[in-house]
């Protein structure tokens, strides 16, 4: 290969498409990846089934990144979900659209999408190195000159950094990037678990191990005040929470248990029914099914494991005729359909989590370019900065779009 003129560190989401984009306009790139084989955690991405993005318009998009949303909006101007969608039909990867506005391909197939994305990069003459570390960035007069690779200069007159973050850390995305950039100056947000599961205290949830919940909404306290919802599927599993609303609300949690502070979550599991609406319902039942026993009408109202658990949190003894239930024991009963609630005191690790929250500060990288503000010629693609969103197909866009936005801005220096 001749002289490398832009050097793409990681070869996952973001440095594949950042590297095929710069070859395409014009430019000698090598990809280092410190893998046996780049896409690995692509290939898992989704449980395998590979959440490509989401058809949310943009404005809406961006709501779903938190505070730090606003840095993708040019990121997202020049490549977005329909330009996503159209590179990848080109690819022969098809696409359909489910709930929520989420898009995965037709057959559902990660490692197919992986192989397409590697197979368009090699297409664009673009160098792939594998089992490639890079140790080093080489900087002269807050210029990029470069990289050490395995003990080996490199030289280049750009370098974008796609390392990811530190979750599912075995797929290679082990906060290499974060070392790097702080080497050249970079402030790093300090990393954590994001859209990762949530450990509760005591029994319950152990004791419902399997059970997925559709359809409710959970609600997360902190010191008891009320700081976010979401409605949707769950999971509960032997440690706890886990399922798509209970990820999406777990970056408040970590941060809040990080502070040492008390953070509760409940659950409604009636919520197309207010108070009101749910005690007229339950007045009407138990005039309707008087004799029957309160355990045998819990398995009307509510899914076989949760009966003994209403049985207990509600106090109501299993066996009494539900038209003898006092108001009292009547209000428990509403008052646990609509707050089934559960200590949070802990989440799980990096290794588990789908995204890593922190990372470079997004004040220190040109949104319009991708490029850093403190040296000259080095670039930023994908989870290695301070942008996370919710599950749901956005990460998986930002990596796209910030990639394709660095690839581009990296040929044209």
């Amino acid at each position: 290969m001749k002289q490398v003129e832009v050097i793409v560190v990681g070869g996952g989401a973001s440095g594949l498409m950042a590297a095929g984009q710069a070859a395409l306009a014009g430019a000698r790139v090598l990809i280092l990846e410190k893998k046996e084989k780049p896409g690995k955690k692509l290939r898992i991405t989704g449980k395998g089934r590979c959440n490509l993005t989401n058809i949310a318009p943009r404005d809406e998009f961006i709501t779903h990144f938190g505070e730090n949303g606003k840095f993708l909006r040019q990121a997202f101007a020049v490549f977005f979900s329909g330009e996503l969608i159209s590179f990848f039909n080109q690819l022969g990867i098809k696409t359909n659209i489910e709930r929520g506005g989420r898009v995965f391909p037709e057959n559902d197939d990660a490692v197919a999408v992986t192989k397409a994305l590697v197979n368009w990069v090699r297409g664009c003459s673009v160098k792939v190195e594998n089992n490639a570390r890079v140790d080093k960035l080489l900087i002269t007069d807050r210029h990029i000159t470069g990289v050490i690779c395995n003990n080996k200069k490199i030289t280049a007159g750009s370098v974008i950094i796609a390392t990811g973050g530190a979750s599912y850390p075995a797929t290679g995305s082990s906060g290499d990037g974060y070392l790097l950039a702080k080497s050249a100056g970079h402030k790093i947000i300090p990393p954590r678990p994001a859209l990762v599961p949530l450990v509760t205290d005591g029994d319950i949830a152990p004791r419902l191990q399997g059970l997925s919940l559709r359809n409710v909404e959970a609600t997360v306290r902190i010191e008891g005040r009320k700081k976010c919802h979401a409605f949707g599927e769950m999971l509960f599993t032997h440690f706890g929470l886990s399922g798509p609303i209970i990820l999406t609300l777990s970056g408040l949690v970590v941060d809040a248990l990080r502070d040492k502070k008390k953070v509760t979550v409940h659950i409604d599991l009636k919520p197309a029914l207010d108070e009101k609406k749910l005690d007229n319902r339950l007045l009407r039942d138990f005039k309707t099914f008087g004799k029957r026993q309160f355990h045998t009408y819990l398995k009307e109202l509510l899914p076989q494991s949760l009966v003994p658990v209403g049985i207990k949190l509600t106090g109501i003894a299993p066996d009494k005729e539900i038209h003898h239930i006092t108001a009292e024991e009547r209000r428990r009963l509403r008052g646990w359909l609509k707050d089934f609630m559960l200590v949070i005191k802990g989440h799980r690790s990096f290794a588990e989590a789908i995204i890593t929250a922190g990372g470079v500060c997004v004040k220190e990288v040109d949104p319009r370019t991708m490029a850093s503000r403190l040296v000259k010629g080095l670039y930023f693609a994908g989870e290695v900065m301070d942008i996370n969103g919710d599950t749901g197909g956005y990460n998986l866009q930002a990596a796209f779009s910030t990639g394709w936005l660095a690839g581009h801005s990296a040929a044209e220096r």
